[in-house]
């Protein structure tokens, strides 16, 4: 008997260290899946906002009233123009294009990618149209255009984070 209870005893002792070992490796798990989604979560927070800071500076730019912006028909869009600046605007428009190909590259969600990318063809629609328009005479309707692409964009964001929905009237531009 003595034998038997000592086989028991040991087997009871192992399955009790496995056990514990899968119990750790488990939670190890968990805590590595909870700190990667933090770290990713932070990623896609520094992107958005760079992004945010880039496009508000891109069109900060194209009201200045020495902008030196020109204009070109898109090629595979006729009916569309391609914003070109001269040296001085040229690092905005590739603070832009960098800010949001890190957005295409982090972000989570269609919704954010989708509203991010109204928000690029809004600042360079009025990039467009300050190459032929006094910084005074720009469209109000592209203007309109950039306040709801953005606003979709923040609320594109907020429930990609888990945040509550923006109440109406909260969203300044």
């Amino acid at each position: 008997m003595s034998v038997a209870s000592a086989s028991i005893t040991a087997v009871v002792a192992l399955l009790g260290v496995v056990l514990g070992g899968w119990l750790s490796i488990r939670n190890q798990d968990r805590l590595w899946q909870r700190d990667h989604a933090r770290q990713w979560r932070d990623i896609r927070l520094a992107a958005y906002k760079d992004f945010v800071t880039a496009y508000r500076q891109y069109v900060a730019f194209t009201l200045q009233p020495s902008a030196n912006i020109t204009a070109v028909r898109f090629p595979h869009s006729p009916e569309r123009l391609t914003p070109f600046f001269d040296q001085v605007g040229q690092p905005y428009k590739e603070r832009l294009e960098t800010a949001a190909t890190t957005v295409r590259l982090v972000s989570e969600s269609l919704d954010t990618l989708h509203a991010a990318r109204d928000v690029v063809r809004s600042v360079r629609q009025i990039a467009a149209s300050r190459a032929t328009h006094s910084e005074e005479a720009l469209p109000a309707e592209l203007f309109q255009r950039l306040w709801s692409a953005q606003h979709a964009f923040l609320l594109a964001v907020r429930e990609e984070f888990g945040l509550a929905v923006l109440p109406a009237g909260t969203d300044d531009a």
